[in-house]
């Protein structure tokens, strides 16, 4: 399973070497076009391939942290370097969206004639690349936080790109030049959203909320189901990362040799891995609190 998650891993990383290359060549060829056709949208759209390039890098570069193994310092290893690089790379975009926005509302107040058959054949380019681009991750961002929002930055890319083709065609055709800042404000508002969500997402892991998916009441009661134990309390439940579910806790047992709670804890972690995907369980035993009939008492009467 980790030799598998390895390659996997690999092959994220030589994508994203890919896709970076092909984001900082489009950047060229729309800031190029942009001027040439005095397109905002365009130009716009070029700011945002260039920070999906910076994404990437960024992301790269977390991803391999991620892989160190864990130290004496580092004890958990370098996972949560993913979650760092995701917020960074989102609170960029969220940044940019704003930028977006100021530049559009003054293109609506003071509009200028734009070139649409040049704006049309730069942003198809960019749609091409960044259509490959986002083909590239998407594997990787169905299960990474840090891939998915460079994935996002792709995946807006291209959003972005079709609006820009068909605002082009507005204006080759009909002259209708006030399209091309509300196309900006459109992706602005779009990009900002998604942005948002993750750096969210990424501060409850950093805040070591639980997660959303489990439910600490029926998490508590599959426990107390497990035959032996009476009682489940401090209970801690959080994320290393947006793969790795930790859980501690306090169980509750009769007084017995601490060899026969080896039995429980087996049990313990098969539940909360094929019931609620928790892969590292620490556990503390106690004994005393077993006098509050909430003992389900599985072993056979006494002769």
């Amino acid at each position: 399973m980790g030799e598998h998650h390895h390659h996997q891993s690999e092959t994220t990383a030589r994508r994203m070497i890919i896709t970076m290359l092909l984001n900082f060549g489009i950047t060229l060829v729309e800031i190029i076009g942009g001027v040439m056709s005095g397109s905002l949208s365009l130009i716009s759209d070029a700011l945002h391939n260039f920070s999906d390039g910076i994404a990437i890098i960024v992301s790269y570069g977390a991803l391999r942290l991620s892989q160190k193994p864990r130290s004496s310092r580092y004890t958990f290893g370098l996972k949560r370097a993913q979650i760092l690089a995701a917020i960074l790379n989102s609170g960029v975009l969220l940044a940019i969206s704003i930028y977006l926005v100021q530049e559009a509302v003054s293109k609506l107040l003071h509009p200028q004639a734009i070139d649409g058959r040049l704006m049309l054949v730069v942003a198809s380019f960019g749609l091409i690349a960044n259509l490959i681009g986002t083909w590239l991750l998407h594997r990787g961002a169905q299960s990474n936080m840090n891939i998915r929002s460079a994935y996002l930055h792709l995946l807006s890319d291209a959003v972005s790109s079709v609006a820009v083709i068909l605002g082009a065609l507005a204006i080759t055709f009909y002259g209708q030049y006030w399209v091309d800042p509300i196309l900006t404000l459109l992706i602005a508002a779009y990009i900002g959203w998604e942005s948002w969500k993750i750096i969210q997402q990424a501060i409850d892991v950093l805040m070591l909320k639980a997660p959303g998916s489990i439910s600490m009441e029926d998490l508590e009661m599959a426990l107390k189901e497990i035959p032996g134990i009476c009682d489940v309390h401090h209970i801690h439940l959080w994320q290393v990362d947006d793969r790795n579910i930790h859980f501690q806790a306090h169980i509750g047992v009769d007084d017995t040799l601490l060899s026969a709670t080896a039995s429980i804890a087996a049990r313990i972690e098969q539940k909360l891995s094929e019931d609620f995907g928790i892969g590292h369980v620490t556990l503390q035993f106690e004994a005393g609190s077993c006098l509050t009939g909430n003992y389900r008492d599985t072993s056979p009467p006494a002769e």
